[in-house]
């Protein structure tokens, strides 16, 4: 094919409307955002972290369970079950914020830090746990 048509199509279509280029640029942005299924992958990505993290914990108490029962071994059981317990929480919480409203807000920063604590703790006792 030759013409502007056979040119269009030999890249794939990805223009827009028009020949313009696809995304619409700086207007289309101030215009209004469409999450699409942003706010549905996000929902979906806090519900398998908090699975991860179960798994973390019954993992742990496995392990600290496994050699007898120790006084060092049910705190750190209850350390991880309490830091397993926040960031389900925190999940919790953000879960049903991004099922509201078709444009949910930002997380915020001190939810942010709250599960970023609640992690990496649950991750220090599971260790602490093994070896």
């Amino acid at each position: 094919m030759s013409g502007a048509d056979g040119a269009d199509e030999s890249h794939g279509g990805t223009g827009g409307p028009g020949g313009a280029p696809a995304g619409g640029g700086a207007g289309a942005a101030a215009a209004g955002r469409d999450p699409g299924l942003q706010p549905e992958r996000t929902r979906l990505a806090w519900r398998r972290t908090t699975l991860s993290g179960t798994v973390v914990a019954v993992l742990a108490v496995k392990a600290a369970l496994h050699g007898g029962v120790s006084p060092a071994g049910v705190l750190v059981c209850a350390l991880c079950f309490l830091l397993w317990l926040g960031f389900l929480l925190v999940a919790q919480a953000r879960i049903r914020c991004l099922s509201r409203t078709a444009a949910p807000p930002a997380l915020t920063a001190r939810l942010a830090t709250a599960a970023v604590l609640c992690t990496v703790a649950l991750a220090v006792c599971a260790s602490a746990l093994v070896l």
